[in-house]
């Protein structure tokens, strides 16, 4: 990660360019530039001259700040003008008339999205960045464009594994939501309730307990005591409300502590998360809750507040974080959307950085 005495860059995307994500990470270049120092603009200039004098239209009272296109990772860096974002190309650019409307899904707002994120993933696997932070984007637009992932995790893990030059079942990652009460890994991500039920085996559960353990380890440097959520109401009852926690939970669980790892559970999936969330500046009863699918596990995090919500993907050779809030259509082009999850990401990149 680091480079004679300085730290690589870090890289933002710019997530699809007809939500909030241009628009918040203006907002965050503006509000917090001590975190921003470092970090470069992965999208297109002109989408980000529009978000940034959308800002400065709506908020005439702060700063305007400048988008200034450079070559490469190298120029970015010497950039050190004030209220300045630095912008990498790395796409087609687009026209003021090819530019996508605010809030509606655009088969080129979802390839632009793509190609950033495949662009930054495959320089942060190069050793070139030193964390990747993704704006939001639009799984409609994606799928629009012809991209054949759900989201990042899915795109970032097929990169990784092409980089690997491993099979994409050998790169297992998983996706974790953390916020400074609560954080929770899911079994599984983006994909149907059914087809997440029928996720829930011995094998993968073990596996997110690995991945969890191992990323826990060390982002902390202490083993993390991890909560394991039923599958189903009151895990389960003793089998009288479905067998998964006696027939796979648990097996699962008998396995990791056999490999050393600390793990609870299972528990009620009502109760778990509030045993979990930190308080009052009082840690909770444990570091991390694994939850069976991804409203299990999000719904809890997100109803304590986006604001300050990550998304981090586990389990990749580089290092990735993202808001934990999606593009936001209905206030896109308004200059209403908050940035503070955006920042918290990069706050979050940054502390993961310094470990990996």
């Amino acid at each position: 990660m680091i480079m004679g005495d300085h730290i690589k860059p870090m890289v933002i995307t710019l997530g699809d360019a007809a939500g909030i994500g241009p628009e918040i990470i203006v907002k965050a270049f503006r509000d917090a530039p001590e975190q921003l120092q470092g970090c470069v603009v992965v999208g297109d200039l002109a989408v980000m001259q529009r978000a940034a004098l959308l800002v400065a239209q709506c908020e005439y009272h702060a700063p305007h700040m400048q988008i200034q296109l450079v070559r490469d990772l190298h120029e970015a860096a010497h950039v050190k003008a004030p209220h300045t974002i630095s912008v990498l190309q790395v796409t087609q650019p687009l026209t003021t008339e090819q530019l996508p409307v605010w809030g509606q899904i655009s088969a080129t707002a979802g390839k632009l999205a793509a190609d950033c994120v495949v662009w930054a993933a495959n320089a942060a696997l190069r050793g070139d960045v030193s964390a990747v932070v993704t704006a939001p984007l639009h799984k409609e637009a994606l799928f629009a464009a012809g991209v054949p992932f759900p989201g990042h995790t899915e795109m970032l893990q097929v990169c990784a594994a092409a980089h690997a030059g491993v099979a994409v079942d050998d790169m297992p990652v998983r996706m974790m939501l953390a916020n400074p009460e609560l954080k929770t890994v899911l079994v599984s991500i983006h994909v149907s309730l059914r087809k997440a039920i029928d996720a829930v085996t011995v094998d993968n559960i073990l596996q997110t307990l690995r991945i969890t353990h191992a990323a826990e380890l060390a982002a902390t440097g202490r083993a993390p005591h991890m909560a394991v959520a039923g599958l189903n109401p009151h895990a389960g009852e003793g089998g009288l409300m479905g067998r998964e926690e006696l027939d796979i939970i648990i097996p699962a669980m008998q396995q990791a502590r056999a490999e050393g790892m600390q793990v609870s559970g299972p528990f009620a999936p009502d109760t778990v998360f509030m045993r979990a969330r930190a308080k009052n500046g009082k840690a909770g009863e444990f570091d991390v809750v694994i939850a069976m699918y991804h409203d299990q596990g999000l719904i809890p995090v997100k109803y304590l507040g986006v604001e300050q919500g990550v998304n981090v993907t586990l389990g990749l050779p580089l290092v990735r974080t993202s808001p934990d809030h999606g593009t936001a259509f209905d206030v896109a082009g308004t200059a209403k959307a908050d940035a503070s999850s955006l920042l918290a990401a990069v706050v979050m990149a940054r502390a993961m950085r310094r470990i990996a």
